[in-house]
């Protein structure tokens, strides 16, 4: 990370929470300094300036490192951004893992142990980039629809389930009430997909990428894959966003006595992974479409269906990046 390799570095471990963070400043395998601050911009940035004062530290000597914790972690992105500070977001599963057998638990012991995580892996991190404020607005917008959605479907299903278990007139007044929450739920959601759409339109790179990815057979409108890549940015080999979507199956096999069939992990994005399983669904009803070949052919050789499905699942996600590398349509 550094081109300076005598340069002598701190490393600053972040355990966020949404009142709080926990700091903890490490330097040559010792930690030297451990606070609490609030969560909040203002608050960050006096801390840093305090420090630098305090140790006759300059930006470039200085590692921020925390788990990505999602919403909580933006003031602290904010203020090392505007300081010109290195700051690491690192997926929380990594660091527990480092640490071998850890026994107890709080926010101090946290925070030295994210400082210690990054002072002995200081060659492997990577400096923090936040997505482009369109994307950012796309992601925020994609997460209040998915709620909506999900909080309409409630009342579909009462409304569905209940007609055969509910005294007539009990059941058109309640019905009448849900409808309208329903009908609620449906213009906000409809709302959303004019602002998406509205976005989309103002940014010609995705709003391209867009008419590529639709001209493959499946795929739909969704801009999940455009923002979860960050426009094709922070994911450029098919092959590993296959593994961060949780469509490659592993081997798991240990001596002569343990063996299963291979099978794909559960740390993966699930919401991704079940976009890609609708669309490999939809793919494979499609007359004279290569991939429903593909499926009939593998049914009819006795594999098994949900394999071949997770199968399509990954040649959807090679052919899409495909047709965005080679900039042409499927």
């Amino acid at each position: 990370m550094f081109k300076n390799k005598s340069m002598k570095v701190f490393y600053l471990g972040v355990d966020v929470s949404k009142k709080k963070l926990d700091l903890c400043l490490r330097s040559n395998g010792k930690d030297i300094l451990y606070d609490v601050i609030p969560n909040d911009l203002s608050s960050i940035k006096s801390w840093l300036t305090r420090t630098f004062e305090k140790f006759f530290l300059s930006e470039d000597s200085l590692v921020v490192c925390a788990e990505h914790t999602g919403q909580y972690t933006y003031p602290l992105v904010c203020a090392t951004k505007s300081i010109g500070v290195y700051l690491c977001l690192e997926d929380a599963a990594k660091i527990k893992y480092c640490h071998g057998i850890p026994r107890g638990k709080n926010d101090k012991i946290d925070a030295c142990r994210i400082a210690m995580y990054a002072e002995r892996y200081n060659d492997c991190l990577q400096p923090y980039t936040a997505s482009e404020l369109i994307i950012q607005k796309l992601k925020n917008l994609s997460t209040e629809r998915s709620m909506l959605v999900a909080d309409r479907a409630k009342y579909q299903s009462q409304l569905k389930d209940q007609v055969d278990y509910m005294e007539h007139s009990i059941y058109i007044a309640k019905c009448n009430r849900v409808e309208g929450i329903i009908n609620t739920f449906t213009d906000y959601i409809a709302q959303i997909d004019l602002e998406i759409k509205e976005l989309i339109n103002q940014a010609p790179v995705i709003a391209h990428q867009m008419d590529l990815l639709m001209s493959v057979d499946g795929v739909g409108e969704r801009v999940a894959l455009i923002m979860e890549t960050d426009a094709f940015t922070s994911f450029t080999d098919p092959r590993k966003f296959c593994c961060h979507a949780g469509v490659v199956p592993f081997v798991y096999v240990s001596g002569s006595s343990q063996r299963s069939k291979n099978r794909v992990s559960n740390r993966a994005d699930k919401s991704i992974k079940h976009l890609l399983h609708m669309a490999a669904l939809s793919v494979s009803q499609v007359k004279n479409s290569p991939l429903k070949k593909y499926y009939d052919r593998k049914v009819e050789e006795g594999k098994n269906k949900m394999s071949v499905l997770n199968a399509v699942r990954a040649k959807l996600v090679t052919i899409m990046f495909a047709v965005i590398r080679a900039d042409a349509f499927f």
